[in-house]
């Protein structure tokens, strides 16, 4: 059986904070709410977002929550227009994230970076 990415979980330091940024701030459904854990329902055809206490996330996979800095690992949101990137910018600045790259033109489109309360890296694009 081939591998698939159904669910995609992030350790979060305040599990509060995390679910009104990506449920409030960014508009996701919320799919589930326990007391350590959210799932988040994304996008027609994406996986879903699990936000789990990071320390409760770490102790599930037997290792240490300590960490920090690049992760090695971004999220990318492929939207239709430039207005749309601005659009997912500004929400997500307005929800408490952070603009780490202002949109900027490239010669194949748009594109720029926010990231999440927990330094999680999205970026957002279009070709157009």
């Amino acid at each position: 059986m081939p591998l698939a990415a159904t669910t995609i979980m992030l350790g979060v330091k305040d599990l509060a904070r995390s679910k009104q940024f990506y449920g409030e701030g960014l508009g996701c459904a919320i799919a589930q709410d326990y007391p350590n854990f959210v799932s988040i329902t994304l996008g027609e055809g994406s996986s879903s977002l699990a936000l789990y206490e990071r320390e409760a996330a770490a102790q599930d996979a037997g290792v240490s929550a300590e960490g920090s800095g690049f992760r090695g690992v971004s999220f990318h949101y492929i939207v239709p227009s430039r207005e749309a990137v601005d659009e997912v910018m500004s929400a997500a600045k307005a929800a408490g994230g952070d603009i780490v790259k202002a949109a900027v033109g490239a010669q194949w489109g748009y594109s720029g970076y926010f990231s999440d309360p927990d330094g999680y890296l999205w970026k957002v694009a279009s070709a157009s």
